[in-house]
C-alpha cells in the first residue's frame, strides 16, 4: 500500500502543515507543458497492446537500468535499427522485469511505477517474479477495458493540457487527426528544430531539403532557412504549440553577424563543418529562435548539458533515447551571455533554462534567473525528477532566485501512466519544503497555500502560456 505521509517531514509539525497544503494542490488538474507522450495514442485511441508495451519497453528508465545489471535490451523487447529479432512475448518480457523489479529500490522510478500499480490499476501486492503472471494477467485484462484507453485515462489523471514534441519535419498528422475526432481532451505540439538545427544531427543535409519541402521555401538558401523556420513554426502554433524545445550538448550561445551565420549554414550543408564550428551554429540559432519568439510568442526551452548517446554501440543498434544520454558540466554564465545581451532584457521573451548540472543552481542559474527577466528556471529535470533532486532544487534557487522566475512542474515523460505519480510526488516534495519555510519562520503560514498552488499549476500555465 502507498504510504499516505510519504515524502513529508519526519516531525509532527512540519508533517501536519504539508498534509494540510497537499489537501488542498492533490488534486488539481494537471497541467504537463512538456512531454514525449505518443500523440498517437490519443489520435486512434486504441487499446494499449500489453502491460510490458506500456511499462517496459518504451521507458529508458526501466531498461536502462536493467541493462546496467546485464539484461539485454532485445530481451526487454526494445526494437533494433535494423529490424533484427528482438522479444515480442509480452508476458516473457514482464515475467523478466518482475523479476528483477528489486534493481529498481529507492530509485523514483519504482515510486512512480507502484503508484501507477496502485492508483490506475488497483494493485495491492509487490511485484515479483512470484507476483508476475497475477499482476500481468489483471494489468491485461484491464487494458482491454474502454476505461483504460488512452483518452479515458488523460480524463481519468486530470489532465488539463498536455504538450507533445515534435520535430518541424514531422506533419502532425495524429494531432490533425485527434483535431478531426471532436475530442475535447486538450493536446498540443511543441516545435523541436535539433534534426535541422544541429549540424552534427545524421542526414543533416537531407533534412534541410525535407524541411523546405514542408515549409514551402528553398531551406538550402540561409534566407530561406531561416524563413522556413518561421512557416513550421506558425504551422505548429496552429496545433496548439505555445513552445520550442532545444536540446543542445551546450549552452553555447552566439549572437553572429549574418554573413557568418550564413557562413556557417553553408558549410554544415557541405558536410565540411568542424566541431567548434558546430556548436556555434547551435549557438546562434538559439538566438535567432529567440528573436522569432519574440515575433510569434512562443516559449524558449533550452535543455543542455546532455552527452546523448554516450554508446556507440547502443545508438548502431537500438537508436536514439535508449538511456545512454549522461549529464555533462556545464557553463552557463559565459555560454548564455550572447543570448542574453541580446533578448534577455526583454520581459516580453520567456527564456526556460534546464540544467543536468546541480552544480550551476545556486552558484550560475539562481542568480542569472533573478536578474533578466527573459530567464526563468525550468524544474529539477531528467536524472533529477527525483525527491531528492527536486528538494535540491529549491533549496538552492530559492533564496536567490524566489519562486517566481520558477515555472512549476513538468513531467518529460513517454511513460503515459506515470504522468500523475511524476507530479504527486513534485506536490509532495513542494509542500513538505513549504512546511519547513513555515516552521522555521521564513514563510507565513497563510502564504503557504499560494504558493502550494502556483507550484501546483499556476506557474506552468503562466510560464507555457497555457
Amino acid at each position: 500500500m502507498l504510504h499516505p505521509d510519504r515524502l513529508f517531514p519526519i516531525d509532527e509539525t512540519s508533517r501536519s502543515i504539508a498534509r494540510s497544503l497537499y489537501q488542498q494542490v492533490k488534486s488539481l488538474p494537471i497541467v504537463s507543458p512538456h512531454g514525449h507522450t505518443d500523440p498517437r495514442w490519443f489520435a486512434e485511441n486504441n487499446a494499449f497492446p500489453d502491460p510490458a508495451q506500456l511499462f517496459v519497453v518504451p521507458d529508458h528508465y526501466v531498461f536502462r537500468m536493467l541493462y546496467s545489471q546485464g539484461i539485454d535490451l532485445t530481451q526487454l523487447g526494445v526494437p533494433r535499427m535494423d529490424g533484427g529479432p528482438t522479444e515480442t512475448d509480452g508476458r516473457k518480457i514482464w515475467k523478466l522485469f518482475a523479476s528483477n523489479f528489486h534493481l529498481l529500490r529507492a530509485t523514483p522510478s519504482r515510486m512512480w511505477l507502484e503508484h501507477a500499480f496502485h492508483d490506475v490499476f488497483g494493485i495491492t501486492k509487490r511485484l515479483s517474479a512470484a507476483t508476475a503472471d497475477e499482476t500481468y494477467d489483471h494489468i491485461a485484462e484491464c487494458l482491454q477495458k474502454p476505461e483504460f484507453r488512452p483518452r479515458s485515462l488523460f480524463e481519468r489523471f486530470n489532465i488539463e493540457v498536455i504538450a507533445t514534441t515534435e520535430s518541424p519535419l514531422d506533419e502532425l498528422k495524429w494531432h490533425e487527426m485527434i483535431r478531426a475526432s471532436g475530442w475535447n481532451g486538450r493536446v498540443v505540439t511543441a516545435y523541436r528544430p535539433d534534426p535541422v538545427v544541429d549540424p552534427e544531427f545524421e542526414g543533416f543535409a537531407e533534412n534541410i531539403e525535407k524541411f523546405g519541402a514542408l515549409a514551402g521555401v528553398d531551406a538550402t538558401t540561409w534566407e530561406g532557412y531561416l524563413e522556413a523556420h518561421r512557416n513550421r513554426r506558425a504551422f505548429f502554433k496552429s496545433y496548439g504549440a505555445t513552445s520550442s524545445d532545444h536540446g543542445h550538448p551546450t549552452a553555447r550561445t552566439e549572437d553572429l553577424p549574418q554573413d557568418q551565420a550564413k557562413a556557417l549554414f553553408e558549410k554544415a550543408l557541405s558536410g565540411k563543418i568542424t566541431p567548434d564550428e558546430a556548436d556555434a551554429f547551435r549557438g546562434h540559432m538559439l538566438t535567432e529562435m529567440a528573436r522569432m519568439s519574440l515575433d510569434d510568442g512562443l516559449v524558449l526551452q533550452i535543455h543542455p548539458g546532455s552527452y546523448r548517446n554516450h554508446s556507440a554501440g547502443i545508438m548502431a543498434k537500438h537508436g536514439r533515447d535508449k538511456g545512454f544520454d549522461i549529464p555533462t558540466r556545464t557553463d552557463y554564465v559565459r555560454a548564455l551571455k550572447p543570448l542574453l545581451d541580446a533578448v534577455g532584457m526583454n520581459p516580453d521573451l520567456t527564456i526556460i533554462l534546464f540544467t543536468l548540472d546541480e552544480t550551476s543552481y545556486s552558484r550560475e542559474l539562481a542568480p542569472l534567473a533573478g536578474a533578466y527577466p527573459a530567464l526563468k528556471l525550468g524544474p529539477a529535470w531528467w536524472f533529477f525528477d527525483s525527491p531528492e533532486g527536486m528538494r535540491r532544487f529549491r533549496e538552492s534557487t530559492t533564496e536567490t532566485a524566489g519562486f517566481y522566475n520558477t515555472v512549476g512542474f513538468n513531467d518529460d515523460t513517454r511513460a503515459f501512466c506515470s504522468i500523475p505519480a511524476r507530479h504527486d510526488v513534485a506536490r509532495r516534495v513542494d509542500c513538505a519544503y513549504l512546511a519547513n519555510l513555515v516552521v522555521t519562520g521564513r514563510l507565513d503560514e497563510d502564504e503557504a497555500p499560494e504558493v502550494a498552488h502556483d507550484l501546483a499549476y499556476g506557474l506552468a500555465k503562466k510560464a507555457y502560456r497555457l
